[in-house]
């Protein structure tokens, strides 16, 4: 992982801003490649409640687009397996 990600997760767990098991569900999804749509229906809520999520997310791990966020998911699950 680059400093720069792993800057970016940091950043994320010590702002305390923990993410609620919401949104890593979202973000497990973003991460799949599942778009809001289909991220609403699986969860079963609705598309403007996954797009706050979707803000709340990347203001808490400090990215600007979804792309940075599924890498940023990447990074949290790569240092939970270290971690754990």
């Amino acid at each position: 992982m680059t400093r720069t990600r792993a800057a970016t997760v940091e950043r994320a767990q010590d702002s305390g801003g923990a993410l609620t098991p919401t949104q890593m569900k979202v973000l497990e999804r973003v991460n799949s490649g599942l778009l809001n749509k289909q991220i609403a229906f699986d969860l079963g809520i609705s598309e403007a409640t996954v797009k706050a999520h979707m803000t709340a997310l990347m203001r808490k791990l400090n990215v600007h687009n979804r792309t940075q966020a599924a890498i940023a998911a990447r990074d949290m699950i790569g240092l939970r397996a270290i971690n754990d």
